[in-house]
């Protein structure tokens, strides 16, 4: 039995004809001890963030601070990681919600907006992050073609994570790099309150052409 859509058959007795891309994993870096931050750069230990994929994602997976009421924040570097200071335009707007069940809402965030900042965004703006034990931040982080020389770099990010004041708080980050110039490197950091990376991981993976 064949899949026809449109009038293309893309399955045929099982067998898939329609090409639909892969995401392919090239690294992860995990946290045991606290770090000031963490990097992805070209060509340094088997990162690869160039044209080798038009589009970029980046999972963070289960961070957590070691001070309490802190943001984590994302910067881009053109030099290999020289310097992360490109400026970035953002606008954020999130969902937040207590355990007790007393407060919540949804709305626009100016603490997350940067206007041609060469600041690290804030990712999770609507709350900043708890400390707790039970505290931790998940983002999904898309950058789209990082080596134009062309263009701006676009980039998207949804995050979860428990606020400081026992709450969930899921946002949404979007902005671009205002650059010509090939993105090369990324950093990873929290700010606020001098906050260290205590543990956790961040995922970097390159989603190839249809």
């Amino acid at each position: 039995m064949a899949i026809i859509s449109n009038g293309t058959t893309i399955a045929d007795a099982g067998a898939f004809s329609a090409s639909l891309g892969s995401l392919v994993h090239i690294k992860t870096i995990t946290i045991t001890s606290n770090v000031a931050s963490i990097s992805f750069v070209h060509g340094s230990s088997d990162v690869v963030l160039d044209n080798t994929y038009p589009i970029y994602k980046f999972e963070v997976i289960n961070l957590h601070p070691d001070t309490n009421k802190v943001y984590f924040g994302f910067q881009a570097s053109i030099d290999s990681g020289s310097n992360y200071g490109i400026a970035c335009t953002a606008a954020n707007f999130g969902a937040g919600h207590t355990e007790g069940g007393s407060d919540g809402g949804v709305g626009y965030n100016g603490a997350g907006d940067l206007s041609q900042s060469t600041s690290y965004p804030k990712i999770g703006a609507f709350d900043r992050l708890g400390s707790h034990n039970d505290n931790s931040f998940a983002a999904e982080l898309t950058l789209f073609n990082p080596s134009s020389t062309t263009f701006a770099k676009n980039f998207i990010c949804r995050t979860q994570h428990g606020g400081a004041d026992a709450a969930t708080s899921n946002n949404f980050v979007a902005g671009y790099f205002n650059t010509t110039s090939a993105i090369n490197a990324m950093s990873f950091k929290f700010h606020d309150n001098s906050s260290n990376i205590q543990s956790g991981k961040i995922k970097l993976y390159g989603i190839k052409d249809s």
